[in-house]
């Protein structure tokens, strides 16, 4: 299997399985002399874990991250970085109705037909539990971007047909934390957390839209063909489960604008700024200093409490019903990994275009 490497000076090539013993990766590229907060690392792992709230998976994990190479007296050494999360409270006997039917939406017939065999036990690498690892990589991330004075703030701004409106210029992302939701509008939060509570007790599942905001971020940072900032960040957020879509700036909405109405004028206040922000802070794949903004579409859970038609490797028809401990609603935990992956991406670029150091 290829694909387990993120990142081309900034690297995470992550390992494990939902069911394994243990998930984790190798961090590469990341200098020497970054002081390690791993009270930091610990807390965006807390963001991310199962069991947090009743609308969330309520699976336990305490998804503790154990440093094994690359960090010495709580500073990195440039060594790669090694590191490991273990599963603790696996139910694999929870899939034992699948050993044989594929789950509707879920990876389990493309890895039969791309590996020829799987396993069922929570679909094994193609989990979401994956995803731990991107949050630890991030954070450390998160902390070289720290010292550079950028910030990376994700928020849960849609849940079905229930939209946060406001500019992100309009809200108070200090409260993002505030709700277990992640919606950093009080009001609005409460709805959403309404609309997923009605969703799961019905045993069903409901997508949105988590919006991401990058503050900081100098101009000049990015690749202006095919690793353009803005295709890296996409790369970035379409490899997380259950994204179905991306856009920064206008996005699809620029669509319906006229050239005079969307570009963004310059003007000189002791640097190089636009008047407007509709290039979401990248012209030509490059950082240009301005805010980078972003959407993320994720689609609802595929793992839902009513009984879906399958069919077996054999062509057999029959029936499936989802069981266990699982997320009626992915986005409360996937606004750290949005983040992570954000972070990771900003990195890596401001080290291609910079001398690796600190």
């Amino acid at each position: 299997m290829s694909g387990n490497t993120f990142g081309k000076i900034f690297t995470l090539t992550s390992f494990g399985e939902s069911h394994g013993e243990a998930i984790g990766g190798i961090i590469d590229g990341c200098p020497a002399g970054l002081k390690i907060d791993l009270d930091f690392i610990q807390s965006e792992l807390d963001h991310r874990k199962p069991g947090q709230s009743h609308i969330v998976t309520q699976r336990k994990e305490a998804d503790k991250v154990e440093f094994l190479s690359g960090i010495f007296n709580d500073t990195t050494m440039g060594t790669p970085i090694g590191f490991m999360i273990r599963n603790t409270n696996q139910r694999s006997k929870d899939y034992d109705h699948n050993v044989e039917a594929y789950r509707p939406s879920h990876a389990d017939y493309t890895y039969d037909a791309k590996y020829g065999m799987r396993d069922h036990r929570g679909g094994g690498r193609s989990s979401a539990r994956e995803t731990a690892a991107r949050v630890v990589a991030g954070a450390i991330a998160k902390l070289i971007l720290k010292e550079k004075g950028i910030t990376i703030h994700a928020y849960t701004s849609q849940v079905g047909d229930i939209k946060l409106l406001k500019n992100y210029k309009d809200l108070d992302l200090t409260k993002i934390e505030s709700n277990i939701v992640r919606c950093p509008d009080e009001l609005i939060a409460e709805t959403m957390i309404q609309k997923i509570e009605q969703v799961r007790k019905a045993g069903d599942t409901i997508g949105g839209v988590i919006a991401c905001v990058i503050r900081g971020v100098p101009a000049g940072i990015g690749e202006p063909v095919f690793d353009k900032l803005h295709a890296d960040l996409g790369k970035a957020m379409l490899s997380i489960n259950a994204v179905k879509g991306f856009e920064y700036g206008s996005g699809f909405e620029g669509t319906k604008m006229l050239g005079s109405q969307h570009n963004d004028a310059f003007y000189f206040d002791e640097q190089v700024k636009t008047s407007s922000n509709r290039s979401g802070g990248i012209q030509g794949g490059i950082s240009n200093g301005e805010d980078i903004y972003l959407n993320v579409a994720f689609k609802p859970v595929a793992t839902i409490m009513q009984e879906q038609s399958t069919v077996d490797a054999s062509g057999k028809e029959g029936t499936i019903h989802g069981k266990g401990r699982h997320d009626p609603c992915v986005l409360p935990r996937a606004v750290p990994i949005v983040e992570a992956m954000a972070a990771m991406v900003i990195v890596d670029h401001m080290f291609r275009s910079k001398n690796n150091k600190m």
